[in-house]
């Protein structure tokens, strides 16, 4: 006879001990992500007027690659943005920023470009008109900016674990932050990092307007005056956790008089939170293998279609197709550049069997001299004074050297567009330059000299122009100076190690 089955149930100590009931797993937490928000005055591909932007166009575009990090930039919203860059621009709203006596309007515009989230201020009167910079009222118009950073956090609901400042034009960020933020809860934890790009220009105004004009108190005359005057550069390095620049050479040398242009010892007095990490190109952008200005494409594996380039680049500047190494220079016409260098012994150079091709824009007398030069040497040296960067590719691509003798470069790009087209550059030691390419004789990526003397560099082009004689040497310089790794990837993660000392700084 069958029996019924009973659920059997063990007691201990009179309590029922039944099969445990299942739970939900517990999802892995996920860290925050570390909030940077960078501050500039301008940023490819909307605004540019100088290395600047391309920095604020790539290194927030490799860092946001990281999941770990939410990074937004803010800039102005200038009338000189093209529309196709506008139509991608969406209205947030608008605020009203209080700068000293005044309450100006400022609208939000947003957009995310390549994973980055970028804000746009919009005032008219501050913005709508040709340019970035070089107006009378520059100080307001970017005190005006500067303010607004900080007002808009709370519309946009970001409070960043960084800001990262770039320049005088976003200096009074960090220090509006630091004078007048600082006791409101939200903005105490915010940590300030500074970079330099060039200290030469460093936001210098009569003490006079600092109520005025900026809105900061007296109380803080001492932490914005420096050698009679307000400098924004320097309240800002006071100001901040952490500065940097853009090359580690570069960082060494604005501690002394030779480069700091005057600022050398409060650098030196604040060098424990200085740091040089050294800029990098887009090397998508900067691409011979699908470069659509050059006449022919080509890589580092395969050079042959070089020559194809070269030869299109002199039919298009007049010069005789032939053999010969083609020096260039593509740069601002100014004396901090080296050209007091090469015009000591230019002619040297062009009586050698070489052809010599300029670019770019400047003082006038550098103008006129390249003119001149060009005229006299017909058929060897090309002058182009103009601003041109389809004609810039082509340059890089069709010719042999690339000359770049600066006196002074806080990091340079020239010569690491010039390698990336396997075109071997001979550079000064300094800055970035130094930090970029190093010597042939010693296994490098270029040619290298050391002091500023014309007949230092004049050897150098003539150690290059032996090594170009024998083909199987120089073609192997050229793979050196093209696989030489520029990317941002690479200066993105010197950045990271360095928003994470920012981050824990407290003093």
């Amino acid at each position: 006879m069958a029996t019924k089955k009973t659920k059997t149930v063990e007691i201990i100590e009179n309590t029922e001990v039944c099969a445990p009931k299942k739970t939900k797993k517990k999802e892995p937490s996920v860290a925050p992500k570390q909030k940077i928000l960078f501050v500039a005055s301008e940023a490819r591909p909307f605004i540019a007027t100088g290395g600047l932007a391309d920095v604020i166009g790539s290194l927030p575009q490799a860092l946001a690659k990281d999941p770990k990090y939410d990074i937004r930039v803010i800039l102005p919203l200038y009338s000189d943005i093209k529309a196709d860059q506008r139509r991608k621009l969406s209205f947030l709203g608008n605020i009203y920023v209080p700068l000293s006596w005044r309450n100006q309007y400022c609208g939000v515009f947003t957009c995310t470009e390549n994973g980055v989230t970028f804000y746009f201020v919009d005032n008219e009167y501050y913005f709508k008109r040709p340019g970035c910079y070089g107006y009378y009222d520059d100080g307001e118009r970017f005190a005006f900016f500067s303010r607004s950073v900080l007002e808009i956090m709370p519309f946009i609901d970001f409070y960043p674990d960084v800001l990262h400042c770039h320049d005088w034009q976003a200096a009074l960020s960090a220090i509006y932050l630091k004078t007048i933020y600082c006791k409101i809860p939200e903005y105490q934890f915010i940590r300030a990092l500074f970079t330099i790009h060039n200290i030469e220009y460093q936001g210098k105004f009569s003490m006079d307007i600092l109520g005025d004009l900026f809105g900061i108190s007296d109380e803080y005359a001492g932490l914005m005056e420096y050698d009679g005057c307000i400098n924004l550069m320097k309240a800002a390095i006071e100001c901040c956790e952490q500065f940097s620049t853009v090359s580690p050479t570069y960082a060494k040398e604005i501690t002394t008089s030779q480069y700091a242009h005057g600022l050398h010892e409060l650098i030196c007095q604040n060098a424990f939170k200085l740091t040089g990490i050294l800029n990098g190109i887009d090397v998508d952008a900067y691409n011979p293998e699908t470069d659509k200005a050059l006449f022919a494409n080509y890589s580092a594996e395969n050079l042959e279609n070089k020559k194809i380039c070269k030869a299109e680049l002199q039919k298009m500047l007049g010069l005789p197709v032939k053999d010969v190494p083609i020096i260039a220079m593509i740069t601002r016409l100014v004396s901090h550049k080296g050209l007091d260098l090469v015009k000591t012994v230019a002619e040297d150079i062009l009586h050698e069997d070489i052809q010599f091709v300029l670019l770019g824009t400047g003082d006038s007398a550098y103008e006129e001299y390249f003119r001149s030069l060009g005229a006299s040497y017909e058929g060897k040296m090309s002058a182009n004074i103009a601003f041109n960067g389809d004609l810039s590719k082509k340059i890089y691509s069709g010719s042999d050297i690339f000359l770049m003798p600066s006196v002074s470069e806080p990091c340079g790009l020239s010569q690491m567009i010039a390698s990336r087209y396997a075109t071997v550059p001979i550079v000064r030691e300094t800055g970035g330059l130094y930090d970029s390419i190093k010597p042939y004789g010693a296994g490098g990526n270029g040619f290298t000299f050391a002091s500023c003397n014309a007949y230092d560099m004049l050897y150098v082009v003539h150690e290059a122009l032996s090594v170009y004689k024998n083909a199987e040497q120089w073609t192997a310089l050229m793979k050196k100076a093209a696989t030489t790794d520029f990317s941002w990837q690479r200066s993105a993660e010197e950045y990271k190690k360095l928003y994470d000392v920012t981050f824990h700084t407290w003093y």
